[in-house]
């Protein structure tokens, strides 16, 4: 009664037995929960102390295993106080609902929603350990000559990932369909890479996430011809995300170095 007679406005409709909110009142209701919420937040975030409830970040587990891990170190120096939760997993999650701050996610232009930061495109082409092109018993000089390898995939084949896919890559490139010495399949990316690494047959590189391993001469790229694929790497940010100092600090960091790999 006291706020209806500060406000100069009926907020109850008052029965015998009943009372509810007039239209004035819903808007009051709705304005004041909303408000509440944000003070419970940045309570919660006061009481848990800065730094102290990490940052969750969603990737593929290629992306994590092959580029994000390895480069880690780099932002734990910068930020030590800065803890990091690494969800590494190929299901599409719901940023708001299950928590997340940030989320890196691959794929066509029309995935990344308005907001989203691109990272770096990509580029496909076989990869191998420098063992395999030594051997004169079995050439690798042409695309051809990958019928006397092994060939390593990803998944299915089913166009889950067509631009890592042997069967579109040869047609991009305009070769026929060939028989090659044997093949391998693999559910992850990072299960793919590794096995070229060990020199158990010819992959198909995601350029990104094999940089490092072709700046350090542990795979090798035995053709020129790459095929430029529409598909990218994305950086998202949650709602609640964007409010955290924490996270601008590894937004910061991550494009720094998507930049600095492509250079």
């Amino acid at each position: 009664k006291a706020l209806e007679a500060d406000l100069g406005v009926a907020l109850f409709e008052r029965g015998h037995r009943a009372i509810r909110l007039t239209g004035a009142g819903q808007r009051l209701y709705r304005a004041t929960d909303q408000a509440l919420r944000l003070l419970a937040d940045a309570a919660a975030d006061l009481r848990e102390g800065a730094g102290r409830r990490p940052v969750t970040v969603s990737c593929s587990v290629g992306f994590a295993s092959l580029w994000l891990v390895p480069r880690l170190a780099e932002f734990r120096e910068a930020h030590p106080e800065v803890e990091l939760r690494i969800d590494a997993n190929n299901r599409l999650l719901d940023l708001d609902r299950e928590g997340i701050e940030l989320a890196v996610r691959y794929g066509p232009p029309e995935i990344a929603p308005a907001g989203a930061t691109r990272l770096f495109g990509e580029e496909v082409f076989p990869v191998c350990a420098p063992a395999l092109i030594s051997s004169p018993s079995r050439p690798l000089v042409r695309p051809e000559d990958l019928r006397h390898h092994v060939l390593l995939h990803f998944g299915s084949d089913d166009g889950a990932l067509p631009s890592a896919s042997w069967s579109m890559w040869t047609e991009a490139m305009g070769l026929r369909r060939f028989q090659s010495a044997g093949s391998l399949r693999f559910s992850q990316y990072d299960q793919v890479i590794q096995a070229a690494l060990e020199g158990q047959g010819v992959a198909l590189a995601i350029s990104p996430l094999v940089r490092r391993h072709l700046r350090d001469g542990r795979l090798v790229a035995p053709f020129e011809r790459r095929f430029a694929s529409p598909r990218g790497y994305y950086l998202l940010t949650s709602a609640r995300g964007r409010h955290r100092a924490e996270v601008r600090a590894f937004v910061d960091w991550l494009v720094e170095a998507a930049a600095r790999d492509v250079e």
